[in-house]
């Protein structure tokens, strides 16, 4: 159920969203004669949709998470175990049409792969199952398991985790599989900003994890200020962080990690 709320909670609550109901908000208010509620309304929708299109906001926002984790220092030899976090495959588009299509976060598993064959010892666990409303796709896991083989890495040295839908779910049904193969002190990649929510989750449950954060969206040299060069590409940036601060801000009320911000 949780799933399911949080999923609605988003719908509504992302930028452009919130722009269309303070819109119908204001407009109603204003059919109905409060003219101060529609007012408001309507100055409220246009300063969400100002700062989302054309300021940097959303970039620093997303740069302060990027750069609170920095990738670990490998021990000699490597890790001795890859967990992967899904959200890197285009579930619906790969369903109708096959192959390897991938989505932002794609580069989870490049990255991953990379490593795989430069640590050939290590063991690559893929965590992420179907996200989606309606259930119906292959998730992650599936489809990361066939691209690592597809790529080389032999089936023997993956352990897929195909049921979780969230990054609760995934870090609670990684802790027992990896209990169940005897590993532990992890390698984890997911993208830089997921990487403080993720390492927060697995340490609340206990895991040691090693960060590596990759997919990253920022040059880490932004800085508040207008932009008017990109409106589409702010507002996409500004949705991907408010998104991650509302998870952060979740997890932590509910007790799930330490920190409101992990570090």
């Amino acid at each position: 159920m949780t799933f399911y709320i949080s999923k609605i909670f988003w719908l509504l609550a992302q930028p452009l969203s919130l722009t269309f109901t303070l819109l119908v908000i204001g407009l109603a208010a204003g059919r109905l004669g409060w003219r101060r509620i529609g007012t408001l309304a309507g100055t409220m929708a246009a300063l969400v949709l100002f700062v989302t299109l054309f300021t940097s906001t959303g970039s620093v926002l997303l740069q302060v998470l990027e750069d609170r984790i920095p990738r670990a220092e490998l021990a000699s030899g490597g890790p001795s175990c890859i967990i992967t976090l899904g959200g890197g495959f285009e579930s619906e588009i790969i369903a109708a049409r096959g192959g390897f299509e991938m989505t932002q976060a794609g580069d989870r598993f490049v990255e991953t792969l990379r490593l795989a064959r430069e640590f050939p010892e290590a063991r690559i666990l893929i965590s992420g199952g179907d996200g989606s409303f309606s259930g119906a796709y292959e998730g992650d896991a599936v489809v990361g398991t066939r691209f690592f083989e597809a790529f080389g890495v032999p089936a023997t040295r993956l352990i897929r985790e195909g049921d979780s839908r969230d990054t609760f779910e995934n870090a609670a049904n990684t802790q027992a599989l990896l209990a169940a193969n005897n590993l532990g002190n992890c390698l984890l990649v997911t993208s830089a900003f997921h990487m403080p929510r993720s390492v927060g989750l697995f340490r609340k449950l206990g895991l040691a994890v090693q960060p590596w954060p990759t997919d990253y969206r920022t040059t880490g040299r932004a800085s508040l200020g207008l932009d008017f060069s990109q409106p589409s590409a702010n507002s996409q940036l500004m949705t991907t962080a408010l998104r991650e601060w509302t998870g952060l801000l979740f997890y932590y009320l509910a007790g799930r990690t330490h920190t409101l911000l992990p570090q």
